[in-house]
């Protein structure tokens, strides 16, 4: 009896299928959902483009103290009146350094349908990474000791590092010589200390990295949802509260919570960083997307505002 025509080819396809099956079966779960969210932002944004040592023209800015001479563009300075810089696009691959908080506090989940917020956390640094391996660049965790890489060898080693238990188990990233004009982005909901939050922005800053900071919240954290007599436990040492009413507390404990994210968004415009808030009820890739846009455009100057 004939073969019917187009059978081979649909064989070799449902084979392919199964050995991608197959070998998807041993990859860790949080890196298959990385991979996912990360192939469906990239689909809606365009390669990276961002001021440096490049050949292809950038934009112009006006001169400020200390810009080397022969970077002038006298054409354009001429035409204007005007001091006017030229600056090149980059195009070589960059270093970017990931960090995410694995603190006891990160554990919370409001409701058995959300993930914790270190799992959104670990989540995010991994889609983070795999989005930015895709572009070509060179990715690490912070405080893994190695050396940025790319590819999916990496990819899976970073993935195996942030599935172990009490990775990264700290409030701060640690503080470590990384080079300058590299990027770092934090992921944590930065509600342990203030001072030890902004040491480390500002020494980072100091050295001339380019940083993001991404808040991830519960959404009771937000709205603080609770009425009567609650019980609320420390997750980090911090001892138990028996609050009466708790509903007579909401308005003081919004008040707290706004202020200390206008604490963060100016720690983030005061050093040339951005800063996004992220609620876990959300869907991930919708961080990924503004984190994405952030590393995209070129540096705020310090003081400057981007807001998402």
């Amino acid at each position: 009896m004939a073969e019917p025509e187009g059978a081979p080819r649909a064989d070799k396809a449902l084979a392919r299928l199964q050995r991608a099956e197959a070998a998807g079966a041993h990859l860790p779960p949080l890196l298959v959902r990385a991979q996912r969210i990360a192939a469906t932002v990239m689909q809606g944004v365009h390669g990276r483009r961002r001021m440096g040592p490049g050949e292809t023209f950038w934009q112009f800015r006006h001169y400020q103290p200390g810009d080397p001479a022969q970077r002038i563009d006298w054409r354009q300075t001429a035409k204007s009146g005007q001091v006017f810089i030229r600056e090149q696009e980059w195009v070589a691959a960059q270093s970017v350094w990931l960090w995410c908080d694995g603190s006891a506090s990160m554990d919370y989940a409001s409701s058995r349908r959300l993930e914790p917020k270190a799992e959104r956390a670990k989540l995010l640094t991994l889609a983070l990474a795999a989005l930015l391996m895709r572009a070509g660049e060179h990715v690490a965790l912070s405080g893994e000791g190695r050396a940025p890489a790319t590819g999916r060898g990496a990819l899976a080693r970073m993935a195996a590092v942030l599935a172990r238990p009490g990775a990264q188990a700290a409030n701060v990233p640690p503080l470590e010589p990384l080079p300058r004009y590299a990027h770092i982005a934090l992921f944590s909901d930065f509600l342990g200390p203030l001072d030890d939050i902004t040491a480390a922005v500002g020494t980072y800053a100091a050295r001339g990295l380019q940083g993001h900071l991404v808040q991830v919240l519960d959404p009771a954290e937000e709205s603080l949802p609770f009425a009567g007599r609650i019980r609320f436990e420390g997750l980090e040492n911090e001892g138990n509260t028996l609050i009466n009413r708790t509903e007579s507390v909401r308005g003081p404990y919004h008040d707290r919570l706004s202020a200390r994210r206008e604490a963060l968004g100016r720690l983030a415009r005061r050093n040339a960083w951005s800063f996004t808030l992220h609620h876990t009820d959300r869907p991930a890739a919708e961080a990924l997307l503004a984190l994405h846009a952030a590393l995209s455009l070129p540096p705020v100057p310090a003081g400057g505002v981007r807001s998402w």
